[in-house]
């Protein structure tokens, strides 16, 4: 591809290299007369169009979001182009090598160096993070060190927009083995604590001269699922402790970490209160059982040579778990894909979070239309993870009696959907639903002419009770589309909890 010309303004004059994803290329900017880096993002060969469609939007949709951070300390996105099927985002060039080829040819960093390192690493972070974007590969290849001393966060190509899909299809974990904070490697999508780990991570490579845990890239997860960390000496040891504490709640925020490495960059010991795991809000989910490891070379095998991207599939099987114990977000158990089909919709709305006394809840709605999906909790637990199974049966039991008891009608309202101020609604007696969950009930709601316009079902999956709505002022469904739609938000739910359990 040397010597070829994209938007007819850049000429590609060599390859650089292979990343995340992608092949990166010296390019000259012809109409600014400047060399800049372009890096091509490769696709798995042989997907349907459609789907190569969708992620190549997606892959822009995601550039857009990085190419709004300005930071020193993030590599500055010039343009976005898409040519030949695929993406090409144009990028400053820099001069200088990777923090893994600087500890390769000269062994591992004095403790001063590398705290000062990580702490302009951390400056890079925080910015992106006040964007709502995670990197979610940070690892001693990602970060650069221009032959100036600039620190420079590179390879967005994987990052994810909070409240967004990503790049890779859902049921993929992406990353470099070593470097994945657990929880993802768990299943969870993360969030800027799993960032700090892989900080962590890397400054460990730093001073170390070698990874935290070593072995093939199976070993490696292996390690990081049940293994903690090894202790490292010194000065900076207490935050790299801190910054891959297993749990996300037990780790500093970037700006709290960045002080810290500051301070142990300038000589001192770091002023850092680490707060011990099992303090920490929520409680840390077993390693999965269902972690194919033997579909790590195959999955690999997709991605560029030498790219050292890693997609980990998680198996998607009918066992229940024994129990949900790490906080959730109510509406990310429903996936996108799922809500569309639903509703009716090519795209689907965002998801509205609210909560209340019986836990938190999640809405997506249209004109006239709407999903509810709530994880209910007992008056006595603080969330509804922390319930057990003995528990959730005991409200799942309450809730089907209490249900049971509303002969004469209830009142309700939604104004997203339209049902705005008080509303009448009669209810059908509770009745068991089979197929779903260990077990569940369900009711549906008349408006005062009998047309039935809601329809609930509650079921059982370990120690959650869940609650799924599905409610259209619509003129067209009938009563059986109604329940039918809600049965079938049921099972959509129940599905995604059981790959997250």
């Amino acid at each position: 591809m040397s010597g070829g010309r994209l938007a007819g303004r850049y000429s590609l004059i060599v390859q650089l290299g292979a990343g995340g994803m992608g092949r990166v290329w010296l390019a000259r900017d012809e109409m600014l007369d400047r060399e800049v880096a372009v890096k091509e993002l490769t696709l798995p060969e042989g997907l349907p169009a459609a789907e190569r469609n969708e992620l190549v939007t997606r892959a822009v949709r995601e550039a857009q979001a990085t190419a709004r951070l300005r930071h020193p300390g993030i590599v500055a996105l010039h343009d976005v182009i898409v040519e030949y099927g695929r993406p090409w985002l144009v990028m400053e060039l820099l001069r200088g090598g990777s923090l893994a080829d600087v500890v390769k040819r000269h062994g591992p960093m004095p403790q001063e160096h590398a705290a000062r390192v990580g702490a302009d690493l951390l400056e890079a972070l925080a910015a992106a993070h006040a964007q709502g974007l995670q990197h979610r590969d940070v690892k001693p290849g990602n970060v650069f060190i221009t032959d100036t001393g600039r620190v420079v966060l590179t390879d967005f190509g994987i990052a994810r927009q909070e409240g967004q899909a990503a790049i890779t299809e859902q049921g993929l974990t992406i990353g470099s083995p070593g470097f994945i904070a657990p929880e993802r490697l768990d299943g969870d999508p993360g969030g800027p604590a799993s960032d700090l780990w892989s900080v962590g991570a890397t400054l460990f490579y730093a001073v170390e001269g070698r990874p935290m845990y070593g072995g093939t890239a199976g070993e490696r997860i292996t390690a990081t699922l049940t293994t903690p960390p090894p202790e490292v000496g010194g000065l900076i040891g207490p935050v790299i402790a801190a910054l891959t504490a297993r749990h996300p709640f037990a780790r500093p925020d970037a700006r709290t970490a960045r002080d810290a490495l500051r301070q142990v960059a300038a000589g001192q010991s770091p002023r850092l209160t680490v707060t011990h795991e099992m303090t920490a809000p929520g409680r840390v989910r077993r390693p999965r059982k269902g972690l194919l490891w033997g579909a790590v070379a195959a999955v690999v095998a997709l991605a560029v040579v030498g790219a050292g991207v890693f997609l980990l599939v998680r198996r998607q099987d009918d066992g229940i778990p024994e129990a949900f114990t790490v906080p959730m977000d109510a509406c990310s158990v429903l996936q996108g894909e799922d809500v569309a089909r639903l509703l009716r919709v090519q795209k689907p709305p965002a998801g509205r979070r609210s909560s209340d006394e019986e836990g938190p809840t999640c809405g997506w709605t249209i004109p006239k239309t709407g999903i509810g999906v709530q994880l209910q909790k007992d008056s006595d637990t603080a969330d509804p993870w922390s319930m057990t199974p003995a528990s959730a049966h005991t409200l799942f039991e309450n809730q089907k009696i209490k249900w049971g008891k509303y002969r004469e009608g209830v009142d309700w309202t939604w104004p997203e959907v339209g049902a705005t101020g008080t509303n009448k609604a009669s209810l059908t007696p509770a009745h068991a639903v089979t197929g779903i969950g260990e077990e569940a009930f369900g009711y549906e709601m008349k408006g005062p002419t009998g047309r039935m316009h809601s329809a609930h079902v509650y079921f059982r999956l370990a120690n959650l009770v869940v609650r799924v709505e599905y409610t259209t002022l619509g003129d067209r469904p009938t009563d059986d589309d109604i329940k039918r739609t809600a049965l079938d938000a049921a099972r959509a739910t129940e599905k995604a909890l059981r790959r997250a359990g």
